[in-house]
């Protein structure tokens, strides 16, 4: 299949793989960008258009409530027709989304932008994603997955420095950023298309070595209790890391430690920079030493104590800054790799497509919570107090993550295990 899953790694140079690997983070660097452009004009929408914690919230709630239903279905569709052709079809929606979503005029055409949007970007990074591992599983992939993630993350670390950047686009308002992140957004279509034009491969015809499989739905229920584990980990450390930081983050850092909105976006954007340089050194430590459940124990124990020191300390930013930064480098460095070990690749589009359902009800649900206890405890610059619930709230559920993957950890690390702990040198 073309950039699909299933079958032998892909016959190619290492120059060819590596190409495509540039491809593919382009493709999802600027969706990243789009993603987060809401956080540096939150205070625009509440003070410019009158929006409340809960609207704004919302607006990236629904980016996760219909991948609640659709993730699955994504992931299962890019095992049965290949990754290539989802990926031109989901950026080509990602584009018209993040159109809608600049129009922006009524608030429900907004929605909308972020609906489509929301729906597209997750096939398209469980397309991307699953393309990778076909495409390095000769040797590298943890390498290759902690590059994707580290190129990608400079769509998040320029969408948080924008208003400094960009600070003549800001200038006029809510709405031009919005614009900005529409024309990013489709240079990601443009990446995505140049990889199926010039890269992608005919299907493999059907046989035994190239079989396309079905959707078989009885699959979900067969991955082994280790991928359960970690299922729960990616879940519940999306759900707090993802709605602080692309959400409320940057109100939080004005209203709560009296930063300005250059300095809190800047503040934010350290965490993905420093992600960017720290994610494929983890990764590649991955590759040539192992302890992969270790890694990730430790990864997730600083978030919870990140959420600790912002609710209960008065200490400089840029220490719970660099917990989360280095937490948000270890945990998906080497999280994704860890899981296509422990599946099957002809079922790997199927898991990954599982775990981004539940993931996506869980930054539903998280974003609608946050949203409505900041409103409940009127957080804002006159009761900085009031963000303190919203603390706790991430807090406890990145204990209950770190938790999760203390058991998988034990449990790798015994005669059930799959390999995590183990060095497997990779082919180059």
């Amino acid at each position: 299949m073309a950039g699909g899953v299933a079958g032998a790694p892909m016959d190619s140079s290492p120059r060819r793989r590596w190409w495509v690997l540039a491809l593919f983070s382009a493709a999802i660097a600027g969706c990243y960008y789009e993603y987060d452009a809401i956080a540096p004009i939150a205070d625009f929408l509440r003070t410019q258009r009158g929006f409340s914690q809960a609207q704004i919230g919302l607006l990236n709630a629904v980016f996760s409530l219909p991948n609640v239903v659709l993730a699955l279905a994504g992931g299962m569709l890019i095992d049965r027709y290949g990754a290539a052709r989802v990926a031109i079809v989901t950026s080509g929606l990602c584009l018209l989304g993040a159109v809608l979503t600049a129009v922006a005029d009524p608030y429900s055409v907004m929605v909308v932008g972020r609906l489509i949007f929301g729906v597209s970007e997750e096939a398209l990074f469980i397309a991307l994603l699953a393309g990778l591992a076909q495409w390095f599983a000769g040797g590298g992939m943890a390498l290759a997955m902690a590059l994707f993630f580290s190129l990608a993350r400079i769509g998040s670390y320029a969408a948080d420095t924008s208003p400094d950047w960009a600070r003549a686009v800001y200038a006029r308002g809510w709405q031009s950023p919005l614009w900005l992140g529409a024309l990013i957004t489709g240079a990601s279509f443009l990446a995505a298309l140049i990889y199926f034009v010039g890269f992608a491969r005919p299907a493999a015809p059907p046989g035994p070595a190239g079989e396309r499989q079905g959707i078989v739905w009885a699959d979900i229920v067969r991955f082994d209790r280790s991928f359960w584990y970690i299922l729960v980990l990616n879940v519940l450390f999306a759900s707090v890391f993802f709605p602080f930081r692309s959400t409320f983050a940057i109100e939080f850092f004005q209203d709560a430690k009296g930063l300005t909105l250059q300095q809190a976006g800047l503040a934010n954007s350290w965490v993905f920079f420093a992600a960017i340089f720290a994610t494929p050194l983890f990764g590649f430590i991955a590759d040539r030493r192992g302890h992969r459940a270790m890694m990730m124990t430790f990864g997730t124990l600083l978030l919870p104590t990140t959420f600790l020191i912002l609710g209960t300390t008065h200490w400089s930013l840029w220490i719970s800054t660099a917990l989360m930064g280095i937490s948000f480098s270890v945990v998906p460095a080497v999280i994704w790799p860890s899981t296509a070990m422990l599946v099957e690749p002809r079922r790997l589009g199927t898991a990954y497509g599982l775990i981004n359902l539940l993931q996506n009800l869980g930054l539903a649900v998280c974003n609608l919570a946050a949203g409505w206890l900041n409103d409940r405890a009127h957080a804002g610059p006159r009761n900085p107090a009031g963000y303190d619930p919203m603390l706790w709230f991430f807090g406890v559920i990145g204990f209950i993550a770190f938790l999760s993957v203390f058991v998988l950890w034990r449990r790798e690390s015994g005669p059930a295990g799959h390999g995590l702990e183990a060095v497997r040198p990779e082919a180059p």
